[in-house]
């Protein structure tokens, strides 16, 4: 994709080349301007770890150096980032700020905006998949997350042209639920929109609920019929999995060894089945258990967040992947933090199966919202999403015949919504 084209795959990064350029000049500005204050404790600790390790130090001066000439400007002229310092001022002066609303889909994903080109060379794939590096990008996003769902980050549920309340954002949200009125579709904790339909938080509003009756589970005496677990667009299904491969290469085949981290119900999955969907920035955010059954394990697992595959950097052909990691979204299941659920289906017929929830980038915030034991009827929420949706992934065993209906669509980043709770498919 070449850099001055428009694309907003998933919604999570703009639409708009130009509105990006903007976007970043006036974080640079900002941080530039804030150049002598302190930088907050969690970004102070990446620095310290960057500075303190000369392998990571030559990393992320590499990182910078790999970005061809031609991607240090912007098609605006405005400047790129250029250095780890930059970076790490640019990310200081974002820590208190909420996603804005806005047309081109730069919602959900500011830092990765940040770090979009350093993801995209080859020492970038080395550094941000450093344990070291994650444990403290982590920090980072915790700090982030404890600020989004404090009451100071209501201050972008307004009426005006960026705040979340104006009309354009509620009718954008409406359509996306296929609704025709936001307090119809979506609970909310009173009926003032001059006082933010009283949500305390950003995290509180973008985690909302529908209204009783909106989302019905399809068919919910039917233990053949799978119901969808997120508000979703359908993006690959994979049959005969294999136990192990080499997921980095072009293509992104799955490997349940990685998926799974090598859990010991791993085996029982080698040559079965897995659906893969996505969700928008603004998408229902909460997932749902695809049929009734026990909850075997239910763990999370903290792997990377800025890492995206090689071959969707600078070593594609045509260039990087602005969007990233919507390119890279069956990479991703088998590095990014993402939450297990294992459940034993009521179905004997489906048995064992497992439902992954995989952040992308910021969004990993994975709650897991059942217990080990607990049983759990087709539709009831498994977990949540915080600070926007992602992407996840439903694995079958081998001899579990599903027949998907992905309602007249083709698995792929073009592919719309299915409404939550809705059949996705069944078991023959």
């Amino acid at each position: 994709m070449k850099q001055n084209e428009k694309f907003n795959v998933g919604q999570w990064l703009p639409s708009d080349q130009a509105f990006y350029d903007k976007w970043l000049k006036k974080v640079l500005k900002e941080a530039e301007e804030e150049e002598n204050q302190k930088l907050l404790p969690p970004i102070q600790d990446f620095k310290d770890l960057i500075e303190g390790d000369q392998t990571l130090w030559n990393l992320f001066h590499m990182m910078f150096d790999e970005v061809p000439l031609k991607y240090e400007k912007t098609p605006m002229g405005t400047p790129a980032i250029h250095d780890y310092r930059q970076m790490l001022r640019a990310l200081n002066r974002i820590m208190h700020r909420a996603p804005e609303f806005n047309t081109t889909g730069l919602v959900g994903f500011p830092i990765n905006a940040i770090l979009d080109w350093p993801m995209a060379t080859k020492a970038g794939y080395v550094a941000f998949m450093d344990p070291r590096v994650n444990e403290k990008l982590r920090a980072i996003l915790d700090y982030w997350g404890k600020f989004l769902q404090g009451p100071d980050s209501t201050y972008v549920l307004n009426r005006s042209k960026n705040g979340w309340l104006s009309d354009e954002a509620l009718k954008s949200m409406e359509d996306a639920a296929y609704g025709d009125n936001f307090r119809t579709i979506f609970q909310t904790p009173n009926d003032d929109i001059n006082n933010n339909f009283g949500f305390k938080s950003w995290d509180e509003f973008f985690t909302r609920t529908f209204n009783p009756g909106i989302r019905p589970v399809a068919n919910p005496d039917d233990l053949d019929s799978i119901a969808n677990a997120c508000e979703s667009a359908p993006y690959r299904i994979a049959r005969n999995l294999p136990k192990q491969s080499k997921f980095w290469i072009k293509g992104q085949p799955y490997s349940l060894v990685d998926l799974l981290h090598n859990d010991p119900l791993t085996d029982q999955f080698v040559g079965g089945t897995l659906y893969q969907a996505f969700l928008s920035a603004l998408s229902y955010h909460r997932w749902n258990s695809p049929v009734s059954g026990k909850i075997v394990k239910a763990y999370n697992l903290y792997g990377s967040y800025y890492s995206e595959t090689l071959n969707q950097g600078f070593a594609n052909p045509d260039g990087p992947d602005p969007a990233a990691p919507n390119d890279s979204q069956a990479y991703i299941t088998q590095t990014a933090s993402r939450a297990v659920i294992f459940i034993e289906a009521d179905n004997p017929k489906i048995g064992l199966m497992a439902f992954v929830a995989v952040g992308m980038a910021e969004v990993s915030g994975n709650e897991i919202t059942v217990k080990e034991g607990q049983h759990v009827n087709k539709g009831e929420q498994l977990g949540i999403f915080h600070f926007g949706g992602s992407t996840h992934v439903l694995l079958f065993r081998p001899g579990v015949d599903v027949e998907f209906n992905l309602h007249g669509q083709e698995p792929s980043l073009g592919s719309s919504n299915i409404k939550v709770r809705d059949e996705i498919g069944r078991v023959k």
